[in-house]
């Protein structure tokens, strides 16, 4: 691994968990139950990549490598998301998991009920986190709709056949993770096509990774806006400076957003692919989660359609493409890319 990317990894790490540490009750809090199941799950290990990307996301949108204020908070809120997620996959009832980042998961260590309520209540504080952000209110309830739209149940339009269409016609919601779950589940045992692969990979691991790229950026152009906040004793020279600051600000977010956009939704089906990849390729012990499941229960994978090679060509190509889409913020935007590159090579 690049020493770089490695750094970056372990530093962001390190500020996601801090940051969940202060936000999750402790082990000691009432009912000690449910609480303790929550930590379980959260500081079980992982990559801490949606804290991280959104993080990165923010300090590129700033553009002078400070991270601004409360975005380690909103970082970490969608680590919480991320887990309730992988909580609830590893049921019985879903993946019936009993391996997760390398522990017991979370219905083996603690029960199946409290492993539901576990991931409910994770769920819950990550959006009182997002909340209580320190930003303007606008900024806030547009993180929250993003956020909450990227975990919901919508993936889109389905043209005659029932089939999910990939290319969004205007006004379609985006691709959401439980929806991408319910269509996941639903095709279990069928042959898996091009265009079902595509689907759940977008909405099921593609939508929470895509949002923390353009929540972060959300934040990160708030951050900026609300700087531009003038002293009672401002001089008229002063507010136009700040009008016109603003006005640039506001202009190119929307170009800024998109750019994110596209940048999370193609690093977000990499990361995907090679986890298909990885789960063919990989033993148990070295992904830290029961390995070859996929195959056993006929799921739509890439390398089940495309085969491993074009998987990994295809993983690559998608890479090139984000890096194309951020090539404006220049060497800003070099953190994320090197995290991108890092999703189509690392091993686990």
């Amino acid at each position: 691994m690049n020493s770089n990317v490695q750094s970056l990894l372990v530093s962001g790490a390190k500020l996601s968990d801090a940051a969940l540490e202060c936000l999750l009750p402790s082990p000691e809090t009432l009912p000690h139950s449910i609480h303790r199941a929550m930590r379980h799950s959260v500081f079980a290990g992982g990559k801490r990549l949606r804290p991280i990307l959104c993080m990165e996301a923010a300090r590129m949108v700033v553009g002078t490598g400070e991270l601004p204020a409360g975005a380690d908070s909103l970082g970490a809120a969608l680590e919480m998301l991320h887990t309730y997620s992988l909580i609830h996959d590893d049921l019985p009832a879903l993946d019936n998991d009993d391996l997760r980042r390398g522990h017991p998961t979370c219905h083996v260590a603690f029960g199946e009920a409290i492993a539901i309520l576990a991931g409910d209540a994770l769920q819950t504080l990550a959006f009182q986190t997002i909340a209580q952000l320190p930003a303007p209110a606008d900024a806030v309830v547009q993180i929250l709709r993003e956020v909450s739209v990227a975990v919901g149940t919508g993936i889109g339009s389905t043209d005659e056949s029932g089939i999910v269409q990939v290319a969004l016609p205007p006004g379609a919601l985006p691709p959401g993770m439980i929806g991408g779950q319910v269509v996941d589940i639903e095709s279990e045992g069928v042959a898996p096509t091009a265009e079902l692969v595509t689907t759940i990979h977008r909405a099921k691991t593609g939508a929470l990774l895509t949002t923390s790229i353009v929540s972060g950026g959300l934040y990160g152009l708030a951050s900026q806006l609300s700087g531009f906040i003038l002293d009672p004793g401002a001089t008229t020279a002063d507010i136009k400076a700040s009008i016109e600051a603003r006005k640039s600000a506001s202009g190119r977010r929307e170009e800024t957003i998109a750019r994110l956009r596209t940048f999370g939704e193609k690093i977000g089906l990499a990361f995907q692919i090679v986890d298909d990849i990885l789960d063919m390729t990989q033993s148990s012990e070295e992904l830290g989660k029961t390995a070859g499941k996929d195959a056993a229960n006929i799921k739509a994978t890439w390398p089940a359609v495309y085969g491993i090679d074009q998987s990994r060509r295809d993983a690559d190509r998608l890479i090139a493409d984000a890096f194309a889409a951020v090539e404006p913020f220049g060497s800003a935007a070099d953190p994320l890319k090197s995290l991108a590159q890092y999703l189509t090579t690392r091993t686990h």
